[in-house]
């Protein structure tokens, strides 16, 4: 097993590469205006720094989201270029399960919260039982309106970190951005225990909710005479 894992659904630009038992190389760095710009080069970086080439990967791991919509679709159409043009299965996972497996490998137990920044004065969310098992679908919502139905759990990511007024216990020691090592090592984990179809999500982008850039109302279509 050789999986390239990304992720560019956070500010995040993240890349790992895991060969079945633990990760052997990984890159991240925080940029939400650069995604683009950073993913493959931090592919290149991390296949060259484990000493590997990409005929040699068995699969691409990526997350789908929920994200905003320019910096989500980098990753995911990278992954499904990386697919097609190996030969090789691409599985999603959700964003935010990367974020809770790797709080919980930090050491967090019991039922929490994960929270991203959504823009808009808006959080992605789920609520977790632990680590690995995510109990509500993602969703995006004004902070303010969480601090009831969430209250009294523990509280990671960005998104809890910037609106730490509505949300319980918020703990800004854990992961707050996404990391493609963790990522990779779900993944992994759920090949080993459960096959290749257990868990993974279509790879297809979680927006849950419209994209800023819209098509303006009342547009008027000018056409040649």
């Amino acid at each position: 097993m050789l999986l390239l894992a990304l992720d560019t659904a956070t500010p995040a630009v993240t890349v790992a590469l895991h060969d079945g038992d633990s990760v052997v190389a990984e890159s991240s760095q925080v940029d939400a205006r650069r995604h683009g710009e950073l993913l493959l080069p931090a592919v290149d970086r991390v296949l060259g720094a484990a000493g590997r080439t990409p005929d040699e990967l068995t699969g691409i791991v990526v997350g789908v989201g929920p994200g905003p919509y320019t910096g989500l679709r980098v990753g995911i159409v990278t992954a499904l270029t990386f697919g097609a043009a190996l030969s090789v299965p691409v599985h999603g996972l959700c964003t935010l399960d990367g974020i809770a497996y790797a709080a919980g490998r930090a050491g967090l137990t019991g039922e929490f919260v994960v929270a991203t920044d959504a823009r808009r004065k808006e959080v992605y969310w789920a609520r977790y039982a632990d680590a690995r098992t995510r109990v509500t679908e993602p969703a995006v919502d004004r902070p303010a309106e969480l601090t009831e139905p969430l209250a009294g759990l523990t509280a990671v990511g960005a998104g809890a970190v910037q609106y730490a007024d509505a949300f319980t216990d918020v703990r800004a020691d854990l992961p707050q951005h996404q990391s493609a090592a963790a990522l990779a090592s779900l993944a992994a984990e759920k090949l080993r225990t459960d096959g290749p179809d257990a868990g993974f999500l279509p790879v297809q982008p979680l927006y849950l909710r419209r994209p800023d850039a819209q098509v303006p109302a009342n547009y008027k279509v000018v056409t040649p005479k």
